[in-house]
């Protein structure tokens, strides 16, 4: 089993930065892959990126390419996501999510773990 655990929600006004964190515990591996997601109120969960623990390669959605990045820290087990010039829509529920595999996908079914989910309110 893998758990993870999000970190770094809150309330940032639009413009405004924040970084979230995604702290990976249990049966973790570099052969697995890890992807952010968020959901607002009434939408279907969205893919916005994801990074593989073993070679660091990322992907970042085209909707938020050049705003959010996603980067990792292996000593620590932690997966980020820098999240820049944020707007309104940008609110959200952010989960990270691991599969067992090393390439990243963009299908959420195709992860078997997923974190709790932090809030992220951005006001105008």
């Amino acid at each position: 089993q893998v758990q993870l655990v999000e970190s770094g929600g809150g309330l940032v006004q639009a413009g405004g930065s924040l970084r979230l964190s995604c702290a990976a515990s249990g049966r973790t591996s570099r052969r697995y892959a890890m992807g952010w997601f968020r959901q607002a109120p009434g939408k279907a969960r969205e893919f916005l990126g994801g990074i593989s623990w073993s070679d660091g390669t990322t992907y970042h959605a085209d909707s938020v390419k050049g705003r959010f990045t996603i980067s990792r820290d292996n000593a620590k087990n932690t997966v980020y996501l820098q999240m820049n010039s944020l707007k309104v829509e940008d609110t959200a529920v952010y989960y990270c999510a691991a599969r067992s595999d090393p390439v990243v996908v963009t299908e959420r079914w195709q992860y078997s773990y997923w974190g709790q989910g932090t809030q992220v309110t951005v006001s105008s």
